[in-house]
């Protein structure tokens, strides 16, 4: 799919045309959709050969992937839908063509500077050496794994929730150990403990906002997790920034809990998704335990530039998150106008339902050109909030799909 300019479709700018009924999918795009709806892969085939001498407990396993599908309207990896500014374009060119002259020496292995501006955004009173930063944060899940888990050890999370948890975990012969959430979403502090002190794991995870139904866990939950873990508490804040007003994060819990880490990315608010940046807060000695499973030099010249431009900029991205927090918003009240059930959200998507043949739904918008994601609960489907030409688009898209559902349900 071609991409706009830079800051094409920015908030107070002319938002692209609307591409609304005008495409049908592809006999590729067919095909790619139906290796695999839920996006677990989209290769041709996927299988490992069987000659290879593959680990036991990967064998039948397949890789993680949302579709990667052409279309006009892509609203399914909570990608932020605004491209960086004119401005913010020439102060990362910039940035990289800072370094870009010592590109044969190796990085700044520690992202010393990185670390002291992302410490200083995060606030909190933190320093440096209470931040790290990796390629994304399922990088950062991915050490924190390889360090505090491993074979003989196991990671607790609270499902439904993000699918690279467990993944993540089995990639690292960690056990992955799956609770449940309430029937809303939630997570009861009591059922969150008993499955705690049943299991007694080496790390349990926790996603605030949750991906993919959205809701963030209240700080009694997360405090009340602490208090009950043996071993590492990891909270995934990815999309901490679009939380509703009054949401706190639990970094304000770091000096609590020297166990406790909290996950953040630039992915999403800073719309940095294609530079792969990702980060955490915790006690230093967390961070100088990852020194012990980080490759070296990890984050290259080019990626910490990018980076601590964008940091630089800060408030041109974050002034987006505001815009899709409102769209957001109007989508959920749109959704519940329609009689659909749709999950309160404190993220840049909304999960909503419930159906009783979700992939029709998904495969019916999906030949409207517009790609959704259909992950999650059994009939429930997830959208990503985007520019309100996208919006407009998905609720034209929807409105007559949901009409066609409704005929054939009749008796």
């Amino acid at each position: 799919m071609s991409r706009p300019a830079a800051g094409a479709g920015r908030p107070g700018a002319e938002d692209p045309p609307s591409h609304r009924a005008s495409w049908r999918a592809s006999g590729t795009t067919r095909r790619s959709a139906s290796l695999n709806a839920s996006g677990t892969t989209h290769r041709e085939g996927g299988q490992i050969a069987d000659w290879l001498p593959l680990r036991p407990d990967l064998a039948g396993r397949t890789a993680y992937g949302a579709p990667q599908i052409d279309v006009p309207v892509r609203l399914n990896t909570n990608e932020n839908p605004y491209g960086p500014s004119a401005g913010l374009v020439r102060a990362i060119a910039d940035a990289v063509a800072g370094v870009a002259g010592r590109l044969n020496r190796y990085p700044d292995r520690d992202a010393v500077a990185l670390r002291t501006d992302l410490a200083a955004y995060l606030g909190h009173g933190l320093s440096w050496r209470q931040v790290w930063a990796a390629n994304g944060s399922n990088e950062v899940i991915q050490q924190l794994l390889l360090a505090f888990g491993g074979p003989g050890r196991s990671a607790l999370g609270f499902e439904p929730s993000y699918s690279m948890h467990p993944l993540t975990a089995r990639a690292t012969a960690t056990a992955w150990l799956s609770g449940a959430r309430d029937g809303d979403f939630g997570l009861d502090p009591g059922r969150a403990v008993q499955a705690i002190r049943d299991q007694r794991p080496e790390l349990v995870f926790l996603t605030s906002p949750n991906n993919p139904t959205g809701g963030a866990l209240p700080l009694a939950v997360i405090e009340a997790v602490c208090d009950a873990a043996p071993g590492m508490v990891v909270v995934d804040e990815a999309y901490a920034e679009f939380a509703r007003d009054g949401t706190p994060s639990a970094l304000a819990l770091l000096p609590r809990y020297r166990r406790l880490v909290i996950s953040r990315t630039m992915s999403k608010a800073f719309a940095l998704a294609g530079a792969r940046v990702g980060y955490l807060a915790a006690d230093p000695a967390v961070i100088e335990a990852l020194l012990l499973v980080r490759l070296p030099y990890h984050l290259s010249a080019v990626t910490q530039a990018v980076a601590r431009a964008a940091l630089a900029h800060a408030a041109e991205p974050l002034a987006t998150v505001q815009a899709l927090r409102a769209e957001r918003d109007r989508l959920v009240d749109w959704l519940r106008g329609q009689g659909l059930a749709v999950a309160d959200s404190d993220a840049n998507f909304v999960l909503f339902g419930e159906f009783g043949d979700a992939h029709a739904i998904w495969q019916a918008l999906l030949e409207r050109g517009v790609l959704i994601r259909e992950t999650g609960p059994p009939g429930w489907l997830r959208v990503t909030a985007g520019t309100p030409a996208e919006m407009d688009a998905f609720r034209d898209a929807l409105l007559p799909v949901l009409a066609g559902a409704s005929e054939e349900a009749r008796p």
